[in-house]
């Protein structure tokens, strides 16, 4: 999603009072993970495509494209803002992906 933001607001719009909104993505990792999260994701990965799919500039691309994603405590404060009043996260396997979920109040 480009605008985040107004993909947020629309989302918000259409889901009726006391409706749920969960976001799966991939996020930030916990800190002592960040290293071998980088090496796996920039070194490991594309080459994993490249044999696999014959395709490593796309695996590149989805190692680069999720560094650029907000990370869990920006996407919460993205919700806030697109007018969910309860929103948390829970971080799954060590932060590399985290649940989001908001509700509608």
């Amino acid at each position: 999603m480009t605008h985040k933001d107004e993909a947020l607001r629309e989302m918000h719009r259409v889901i009726k009072p006391g409706g749920k909104l969960m976001v799966l993505e991939f996020s930030k990792v916990a800190r002592p993970l960040e290293k071998i999260y980088d090496w796996y994701s920039f070194k490991v990965l594309p080459q994993l495509g490249r044999l696999v799919a014959n395709d490593a500039s796309s695996y590149q691309y989805l190692a680069e494209s999720i560094r650029m994603h907000p990370g869990q405590d920006e996407l919460k404060a993205l919700m806030h803002k697109g007018g969910f009043g309860h929103v948390d996260y829970h971080n799954m396997t060590g932060g590399v992906v985290a649940l989001h979920v908001a509700i509608k109040c």
